[in-house]
């Protein structure tokens, strides 16, 4: 395992997708073939929620819109396989609304819950951040704790171990402005972008290549749009840089 990390970014250019819902069995051949997108035009059926004290979470008018006082955990249910990269748009709000707190554009990806390790869904969970210490999975937490920390973690599936492999205290969330997120998951090499920038760029020597995909937050309301997850030719090389 990595120690903590502090370190300087990168600035590369990714690129974006959106459509809507499609099944890999209906995916062309070509290296960036879709796999998934949501255009959040119908409603939350690709989707599980799982809250911790309420709030709203919709899909409507091309927006997903989630807006809640605690936490809360939005699941793709589509499980995914690598190699691949998962992008889409989030906004924090902040427009005086009682959950406009801006913080925690926070992700998990390649997650699977060791308690049912053949269904993620089979496990409940409430919400709270202490129900996901069963996962094996990534997770991001970029603005997180107020919007004053930026971090990766390898989660291992023990309750109360959260191993942090990046910690820094930038860059952080801007009020009102959009985040274009890009995550890419192709073997050993774990990546997670913002807005061209490299944010974490892990290799992984026993790397998770497959699981579940969640847009997670706590006391927060986040607008996200053009949702889209593609294959990746497998590489075996770092840094994939994406067409725009």
């Amino acid at each position: 395992m990595s120690r903590p990390t502090r370190r300087v970014f990168g600035a590369l250019v990714a690129g974006t997708a959106a459509g809507a819902l499609l099944p890999s069995t209906a995916a062309s051949a070509h290296t960036h073939r879709p796999l998934a997108a949501d255009n959040f035009r119908h409603g939350l059926g690709h989707w599980a929620v799982e809250l911790e004290q309420g709030g709203s979470v919709t899909a409507a008018r091309g927006v997903l819109d989630i807006d809640v006082p605690a936490g809360a955990t939005v699941w793709l249910k589509q499980r995914l396989t690598g190699p691949y990269v998962i992008s889409y748009t989030a906004t924090p709000v902040s427009a005086g609304g009682a959950n406009d707190r801006v913080s925690d554009l926070n992700n998990f990806w390649n997650a699977t819950d060791v308690r049912s390790p053949d269904d993620l869904f089979a496990t409940h969970r409430t919400g709270a951040l202490a129900d996901y210490d069963h996962l094996t999975t990534y997770y991001s937490g970029y603005g997180a704790n107020y919007n004053t920390t930026t971090r990766l973690r390898r989660y291992v599936g023990e309750s109360g171990v959260r191993p942090l492999i990046y910690d820094y205290t930038q860059p952080l969330l801007t009020a009102n402005e959009p985040n274009r997120v890009r995550i890419v998951s192709d073997g050993s090499t774990v990546q997670w972008w913002n807005n061209g920038r490299l944010v974490f760029d892990y290799r992984d020597p026993a790397p998770y290549t497959s699981g579940h995909f969640a847009f997670r937050t706590t006391w927060s309301h986040f607008r996200i749009a053009d949702f889209a997850v593609r294959r990746l030719k497998a590489s075996g090389k770092a840094a994939p840089i994406l067409p725009s």
